[in-house]
């Protein structure tokens, strides 16, 4: 089992982590807006920060998802002071369970709302070798 997460949102990678070390390596999909930190709701971000892994969904929009504890108290603060709502419903998720577009599109293209995507198969794996309450480390 994983005992920390870390996405490195550059490299386009989700790192599952055991003693500090990385065992396991996966390509990943973020928001339309991939660079720079969730400020708002809708602004297709990928949030930036230390994070938990705080439940897990079988019956999703998606094949599986595991929520990502974003907003953290920070980030409501940050966007109460804009007056703008911080958004939520971080997951990490499989695809669609219904595609909105040819499959290949999902495979060339960042199009998440702002979540962390994996190919169904990568994401079966994430969710067998992680637990909830697992800490994730979202790295720009």
């Amino acid at each position: 089992m994983a005992d920390r997460v870390v996405v490195v949102k550059s490299e386009r990678r989700l790192y599952l982590m055991r003693g500090g070390v990385p065992y396991r390596s996966f390509k990943v999909w973020l928001g339309l807006a991939p660079k720079g930190h969730k400020e708002q709701e809708g602004d297709f971000r990928t949030p930036e920060g230390l994070y938990r892994l705080d439940a897990k969904n079988s019956q999703s929009e998606y094949f599986l998802s595991i929520h990502v504890s974003y907003p953290s108290r920070d980030d409501m603060e940050r966007a109460r002071r804009s007056h703008v709502e911080p958004g939520g419903a971080i997951m990490i998720h499989g695809l669609p369970n219904t595609l909105k577009h040819p499959a290949e599109y999902y495979f060339r293209n960042d199009w998440t709302n702002g979540c962390i995507a994996l190919t169904n198969d990568d994401m079966l794996e994430v969710w067998l070798l992680t637990r909830v309450d697992t800490p994730i480390e979202i790295r720009p």
